[in-house]
């Protein structure tokens, strides 16, 4: 690989976040960014958890005008050979943070647009965020990982208790039952400080599955289907949890056990 097209570190990365890069270094930063998803979600993580934009920002509002922001984002070329129709999101995404960036390093105060913006970006990635370390970690579950004989209903529900204390729901071994799959058992978690409910299974056939869930005040969402790490994914919110289930099972059936599971968890 050239050094051209190195994967730039975390160093590199705030260092072009703060505006310390020289203009070729920056260059060439914003070049990767705009051709690899994973570098642009990394820097757009590095930009989230670094900077407090609202804090930062807040002396400069009154001082920002809204148009010089829209004409400094109207000035940023279209990416070439770009399909009409709907742009992706992680597109829409890299375009904000080259805006970003390139703001930071003029000098340029950021308005109330912008911040708008970044709460914007803010309440979608971390939608998304807990489903992808969920993905990252189920990934690596083999069925010896959950071998052994199913545990018994009394034991499920132990093992489910804890799990309704830290939520506040209510939770039974039959409304998290799969037909056809082993209950396995049910762990509680923690991810960016908030609970995670994880309830393991083991498909005779295609492996591992897990129910999942957090809290989220993002609201209530329709079910919806995603792939992650080689896995699918159903997942759905209401208005005070988010839940996901995720396997190597395929689409059509991970979407008619998620709504299954779904519908019992609503009653």
């Amino acid at each position: 690989m050239s050094t051209k097209h190195t994967i730039p570190s975390d160093e590199d990365l705030t260092a072009f976040i703060d505006g310390e890069l020289t203009p070729e270094e920056a260059a060439r930063i914003e070049a990767i960014v705009n051709e690899d998803e994973s570098t642009a979600e990394r820097l757009e993580f590095l930009a989230r958890a670094s900077l407090p934009f609202e804090q930062a920002f807040a002396p400069l509002l009154s001082e920002a005008p809204r148009q010089k922001l829209e004409t400094m984002l109207a000035a940023i070329p279209a990416q070439p050979g770009a399909k009409s129709g709907s742009t992706p999101a992680f597109a829409s995404r890299r375009r904000f943070l080259g805006a970003l960036a390139a703001s930071l390093v003029a000098g340029i105060a950021i308005d109330r647009a912008v911040i708008g913006i970044v709460r914007g970006f803010s309440a979608k990635d971390e939608n998304s965020e807990w489903r992808a370390v969920v993905a990252d970690y189920i990934s690596l579950y083999t069925p010896e990982t959950l071998a052994g004989p199913a545990p018994v209903r009394e034991v499920q529900a132990a093992q489910l208790r804890p799990l309704d204390e830290k939520l506040g729901l209510s939770l039974s071994p039959e409304a998290v039952s799969l037909p056809g799959i082993d209950f396995k058992r049910a762990l509680m978690l923690q991810y960016d400080g908030k609970p995670l409910a994880q309830i393991a299974y083991l498909d005779p056939e295609t492996g591992p599955m897990a129910l999942c869930i957090v809290k989220s005040d993002a609201g209530r969402k329709a079910p919806d289907l995603e792939s992650r790490k080689g896995l699918n994914v159903i997942y759905w919110s209401n208005e005070t949890h988010a839940f996901m289930l995720i396997g190597r099972i395929p689409v059509d059936r991970i979407k008619e056990l998620g709504e299954d599971v779904r519908r019992r968890l609503s009653a």
